[in-house]
């Protein structure tokens, strides 16, 4: 599905120019970031079980077959609560598993999840909307950055290998990445691989991610459209 700014009603199958004649296709849209992209990472949000639902599980062996899709290196958020899907996940083929801040009950489920999925394998996602933390359970939790730095060090404390802060408000915006100091401000403090997502449009926006401290971003909108050359 293309994204677009967290409203998840309004999201559509994605049109592609990595696969112009079939839109919607998961797994072929994957295979094209591999082959044609030369991705070595692919990330796979399952919205049908971030808000609740059973993980899509033959689509997800699908993405993570080397044949049919990506193969290695899938990073797959399921929305995971507990550790309870963690074995099957891992065992569908999931190289990392994102455990997201909109859907985690508390921080001792984060280190239940860490615990059972091994050391390295966990990557939590400070989900935010404009700006602001958010859960699903509880709405909006804060406007002050120094509560999304706390996420983040209690994130680390828990056993995360990795951070990725990801703002819905900019998903599939064209807006440009923003939360740059908190990108920073992140990095300075924790010192782990900082991955962020929303708004990509250009090289130039990679650009100051990577200057604010980012290893690594989400791009979807811009490779959709050709925007990265």
């Amino acid at each position: 599905m293309h994204a677009r700014r967290g409203l998840r009603d309004q999201y559509r199958p994605v049109e592609s120019v990595l696969l112009p004649d079939r839109p919607g296709d998961a797994v072929g849209l994957a295979r094209a970031y591999r082959d044609t992209l030369r991705a070595g990472r692919c990330y796979v949000a399952d919205l049908d079980a971030i808000q609740g639902g059973e993980p899509q599980w033959d689509l997800i062996e699908a993405l993570t077959d080397p044949d049919r899709g990506f193969g290695a290196g899938v990073l797959i958020d399921a929305g995971l609560t507990s550790p309870a899907h963690v074995e099957q996940l891992l065992e569908a083929g999931a190289d990392r598993l994102v455990a997201g801040l909109e859907t985690l009950p508390g921080f001792a489920e984060l280190a239940a999840i860490v615990r059972e999925a091994g050391e390295g394998r966990v990557v939590f996602s400070l989900d935010l909307f404009d700006g602001m933390p958010v859960r699903r359970r509880t709405g909006r939790i804060a406007t002050q950055e120094a509560v999304a730095l706390e996420l983040g060090a209690r994130a680390a404390d828990a056993g995360c290998a990795a951070l990725l802060v990801l703002d819905l408000s900019t998903v599939g915006s064209e807006a440009g990445p923003r939360n740059l100091e908190l990108l920073d401000a992140l990095k300075r403090m924790l010192g782990l691989p900082l991955y962020a997502g929303g708004g990509v449009r250009s090289a130039e926006d990679l650009r100051l991610l990577e200057s604010a401290g980012c290893d690594a971003a989400l791009v979807g909108t811009a490779l959709h459209r050709g925007m990265l050359g």
